[in-house]
């Protein structure tokens, strides 16, 4: 297990620091390789020997509080990994120009850890496109699937695409050409989650170590 860090005192709301509950949370993220939110909050609350009926944090606040923990204790291997991130990201969505790609997920966010991938949101009118896509490249791949939420609740099942660009892994999620404008909700704050365009992520791209870190 990951040595424990001492508490953090930044994140949460403006003047105060973050509960003792979304520290520990941030830290098995950061430190356990786990991604899911809820599933970090629970572990936390158990080890605190919070009771069953504790009222968990909503994950903005974890979210932020990951972003500080890794400014504070990842330092510049955070940073460097964030800018390798965000590249790959770029490199990937030149590749896919043709499907009006869409940057999202914690490389937007910087609320990173090692277990993040790139996440691409394409779009096309039928899924089998994109798999033509990579085969006639010869780029090897593999499919899944994910559950997105949409704010009036409906649930659906999108086909993803996985590939590895060098060391970073690139999951591109396939949603028909009329979910460009109808998106899905983060899983990470809950809100509508943000879809960049190339031309935004590339100006994230630019962001240098020291930008990232809040020098």
């Amino acid at each position: 297990m990951a040595q424990r860090r001492p508490g953090f005192d930044r994140g949460g709301d403006a003047g105060s620091p973050p509960s003792p509950l979304v520290q520990e949370a941030a830290r098995i993220l950061c430190e356990e390789a786990v991604v899911d939110y809820r599933t970090a909050k629970l572990k936390a609350a158990q080890r605190l020997g919070l009771g069953g009926n504790t009222p968990l944090p909503d994950n903005a606040r974890i979210q932020a509080a990951v972003i500080d923990y890794q400014r504070l204790f990842g330092g510049r291997e955070y940073a460097e990994r964030l800018r390798q991130l965000r590249g790959t990201a770029v490199q990937a969505m030149r590749l896919l120009a043709g499907f009006q790609p869409r940057l999202s997920g914690a490389a937007v966010s910087g609320a990173i850890t090692a277990a993040h991938r790139v996440q691409l949101h394409v779009f096309a009118d039928k899924p089998e496109a994109l798999d033509l896509f990579f085969e006639d490249r010869s780029i090897p791949y593999r499919q899944d699937d994910r559950v997105y939420r949409y704010p009036n609740g409906n649930e659906e099942n999108v086909p993803l695409l996985r590939f590895e660009a060098g060391e970073i892994g690139v999951d591109v999620a396939m949603f028909g050409e009329d979910d460009l404008r109808r998106t899905p909700l983060s899983p990470s704050d809950g809100l509508q989650a943000k879809r960049l365009t190339l031309a935004e992520a590339e100006i994230l791209a630019k962001m240098d170590v020291d930008a990232i870190l809040g020098g």
